[in-house]
């Protein structure tokens, strides 16, 4: 291995231009029905809200609509101007909560007022040009949307296999889980992606029926490409990037650097034992590099203003 080599490409990557890229999010509850649901739907919103703003850097890039604020008018409002502010290169994060309906043709959004169908809201969907979106739909029936919802650059998560799981879903209690605390960090980076939140979310809610020694009434379905890179939490030393630019690349860089360590794990049948070992021990000491720096700033970051102060777009 030519250590040089591998301390000028860890060079070369901290000295990088960064990514401007934004993040934005829509969290939305709709009807309970009944006190208990409409109070667990909106603490559940508000705290996924608060969650998204460590990963969007802004109260300004996340919107909450809850109670009698979450109707179909101000879903369609707040949906156009996602598509007005997310660009191609940005990322788009939009989560339901509450109870959906599926009749065998139409899915519904259960919110005040006329419900919002699954076909106006892909059209919707469809309006938003961000590169990389991630919708988790966490009603009941909400399975019925994937299919429909799904496309390029979009990964669709649904709380119920298909639109026959009717029952009030588990699935957002532990997402809500997922994006607040470390148990999810499989890796322990201090980033949770949508993979991570996913299979956490999911285990957990067959755990809980398990249990309670009762048959599962939801399984949840995760389809379209890169999950395992779309971050849905920041904690820790990550949480603190999004309000440093310098910090802020240093941990996608190592986000990139663990991905390749993986890479050459995958290969490691195709390699010579010696080809595999010096292509792994190359990463591992870029990695190391990398991560004193990424200690260092963290240590004295950039002086920001907070990024939790404020409110959430419209509550």
């Amino acid at each position: 291995m030519n250590a040089a080599r591998s301390i000028a490409a860890t060079i070369a990557l901290s000295t990088g231009a960064i990514c401007h890229a934004d993040t934005y999010a829509l969290i939305v509850s709709g009807l309970g029905g009944e006190a208990q649901y409409e109070q667990r739907f909106e603490a559940q919103a508000r705290s996924i809200a608060t969650a998204a703003e460590k990963v969007t850097g802004s109260s300004s890039r996340v919107t909450a609509l809850v109670a009698a604020g979450a109707n179909r008018d101000a879903i369609r409002q707040a949906m156009r101007a996602l598509a007005g502010k997310a660009g191609r290169s940005d990322r788009v994060m939009i989560v339901l909560i509450g109870h959906g309906s599926f009749d065998g043709e139409e899915y519904r959004f259960n919110v005040p007022g006329p419900d919002l169908t699954a076909t106006e809201f892909g059209q919707l969907l469809n309006q938003i040009d961000a590169g990389e979106q991630l919708i988790v739909n966490g009603t009941s029936a909400s399975g019925a949307v994937v299919d429909r919802w799904k496309r390029d650059g979009r990964i669709v998560v649904s709380a119920t296999k298909n639109g026959g799981e009717r029952t009030a879903t588990r699935f957002p209690q532990f997402w809500l889980e997922a994006v607040t605390g470390p148990a999810a960090d499989i890796n322990k980076d201090d980033i949770v992606t949508a993979a991570e939140a996913f299979d956490y979310a999911s285990r957990k809610v067959a755990e809980s029926f398990k249990s309670d020694v009762s048959l599962a009434t939801e399984h949840a379905r995760l389809e379209g490409d890169g999950a395992s890179k779309f971050q849905v939490a920041r904690l820790g030393a990550a949480a603190l990037a999004v309000a440093d630019p310098a910090l802020s690349s240093l941990m996608d860089q190592r986000v990139k650097l663990e991905r390749d360590i993986e890479s050459v794990k995958e290969r490691k049948a195709t390699l010579a034992e010696e080809a595999y070992y010096d292509e792994l021990e190359a990463v591992l000491v870029r990695l190391a590099l990398l991560q004193k720096q990424i200690d260092a700033q963290a240590a004295h970051p950039a002086a920001t203003t907070s990024m939790l102060g404020g409110s959430h777009g419209r509550i």
